[in-house]
């Protein structure tokens, strides 16, 4: 199954990897196992999943990419939120532009999945918030149109601090390792 896969830099597999080769060849020893999707290709040899992910982009900069990023896909994984919170956008924007694109998908006869923001290490009170609002609104999102949601969050968010991803599932405080890329396309992408 050829499944476009649509997001930021978390799709995208930031910080070691990215599917622009101009971008890849600014990062010191790249790694594509730094993508959730090399290792849901590995844990189900059925999947072609297409990476479209672009650091930086928020909810509204995604959806203009929709298109491009499901050309020849049967599916799409939207993912994406992040960036609207980390500029202290609404929330409420960044869930529209993801309902838009979930219609929009439908629209063109593909399956769809949703994915969940991670906890962001590096973020203060109001992000946390800010992304549980988000969260909750994906769930009922995906519950409405009866989609799968990819729990990327409670994969990678250390229990005894729920706002934060384990310290040995991120580079950054802000991305998977490549451990935390390893659980998301193992466990969260088998919802699909």
């Amino acid at each position: 199954m050829i499944i476009g896969c649509l997001g930021d830099s978390i799709t995208a597999g930031s910080p070691l990897w990215d599917p622009d080769e101009a971008v890849r060849a600014r990062i010191e020893n790249p790694d594509e196992r730094s993508q959730w999707e090399w290792w849901a290709m590995r844990a189900d040899a059925n999947l072609d999943l297409r990476n479209h992910g672009v650091y930086g982009e928020r909810t509204d900069q995604i959806a203009e990419r929709l298109e491009a990023a499901v050309a020849g896909a049967e599916a799409i994984v939207i993912q994406g939120g992040i960036n609207d919170i980390v500029q202290s956008r609404p929330v409420e924007e960044a869930l529209k532009n993801l309902t838009g694109m979930v219609w929009r998908a439908r629209g063109l006869g593909l399956r769809v999945a949703l994915v969940d923001v991670l906890p962001w290490s590096n973020g203060d009170s109001r992000a946390a918030k800010d992304i549980d609002a988000l969260n909750a609104g994906l769930r009922a999102l995906a519950e409405r149109v009866e989609v799968p949601l990819f729990p990327f969050h409670d994969t990678l968010a250390d229990p005894s601090r729920p706002h934060r991803m384990r310290d040995d599932l991120t580079d950054d405080g802000e991305h998977p390792s490549v451990e935390g890329h390893r659980l998301l396309g193992e466990r969260a992408f088998s919802a699909f």
